[in-house]
């Protein structure tokens, strides 16, 4: 399905992030819609690395792109020599913004602040100079513990990656006030979820996770109280909608990306049990992050409806039950 009357045939495209999960959809979105588009993908592929936490520094993954027929570099965004060839050797029409580190956990701020920020502002010069219209990734992250429904403007940060995304923001909007000749868009996703976002590994959502512990038999496991814990939660096809309407705004700036409607945990495993006929119940355990954790996330849209044309498209049981024969694939070629 074609999101925007603009004609991306005969158009350079740069993806960064582009083999990790909205990248690659976004890769897939182009390919399948705009065959003569040039699509050229930057992702820091995984190494096996690992952060302090744990978990992987990169979670970029060859099997996301398996048919894609575009160009794939293997990079970092904090080279500056590799963004200085690409200013060179190409010449792009748009930039969507997808790479960064993603993980909420992590706890190395420098390297955060370096990834998400300082290449961000290398990469907007880039596309100045190339006359392309940036799209980002910002992040609901930027409000921490606002209360609902989350409001651009009114952001308040509980850690480093909600920080770096917001300082992101600050960027662009200094960037739009000193007259850049490019629309700047950031878009703050929610919870997003569906197909591509299994090699997140343990950041994946619960969508993913709990259809996987359904099909293995075992009882979706929940936070004490869950059927209370609301979240924003997007599929993914309306993410990738909010990206290509956001190529020509009515306006520059920043963005909600959500359905303006908060769903529970208990909804995603009760939705799960149905779709996949099952009844086995739910187990319910003692939630450790009481005072840490945020228990209600509603995005307000109405900026993103008014100045991008967005309007969400799937509600939770749609996604979910479009998202069902991918989480059975998976399930099959990738956890038994």
């Amino acid at each position: 399905m074609k999101y925007s009357d603009i004609d991306f045939n005969d158009k350079t495209i740069l993806i960064t992030g582009g083999a990790g999960f909205i990248g690659s959809n976004l890769a897939f979105y182009f390919q399948e819609n705009y065959p003569n588009a040039l699509v050229v993908i930057l992702d820091c592929f995984r190494s096996g690395e690992t952060l302090s936490n744990g978990n992987l520094k990169s979670f970029g993954h060859y099997k996301n792109l398996l048919g894609f027929k575009g160009v794939v570099i293997s990079g970092d965004i904090n080279d500056t020599k590799l963004l200085k060839k690409l200013e060179t050797e190409y010449k792009f029409d748009y930039i969507f913004h997808q790479a960064a580190i993603s993980d909420t956990t992590v706890n190395e701020q420098d390297l955060m602040i370096k990834t998400n920020v300082n290449a961000y502002e290398d990469l907007l010069k880039l596309a100045i100079a190339h006359q392309a219209n940036m799209v980002y990734a910002s992040s609901a992250a930027t409000y921490g513990d606002a209360p609902s429904p989350q409001t651009v403007g009114c952001e308040n940060p509980g850690n480093v990656y909600g920080f770096s995304k917001l300082m992101m923001d600050n960027i662009s909007y200094e960037y739009i006030k000193a007259g850049a000749e490019i629309s700047i868009v950031g878009l703050r996703y929610f919870n997003v979820y569906g197909p591509r976002e299994f090699f997140k590994n343990k950041t994946a959502s619960t969508v993913v996770q709990f259809g996987h512990q359904i099909l293995a038999g075992k009882t979706p496991r929940l936070f004490e109280g869950s059927d209370k814990i609301l979240r924003d939660f997007i599929y993914i096809e309306d993410v990738i909608q909010a990206n290509i309407k956001a190529c020509v705004p009515k306006q520059s700036g920043v963005y909600n990306v959500g359905t303006g409607k908060a769903r529970s945990f208990q909804d995603i495993a009760d939705i799960l049990q149905k779709e996949l006929g099952t009844n086995l119940g739910t187990e319910y355990i003692p939630n450790p992050y009481i005072g840490q954790y945020q228990f209600h996330t509603e995005a307000n849209i109405e900026s993103s409806i008014e100045q991008l044309g967005y309007v969400p498209q799937f509600e939770m049981e749609e996604g979910i039950k479009a998202y069902i024969p991918e989480i059975k694939r998976l399930f099959e070629t990738e956890v038994k």
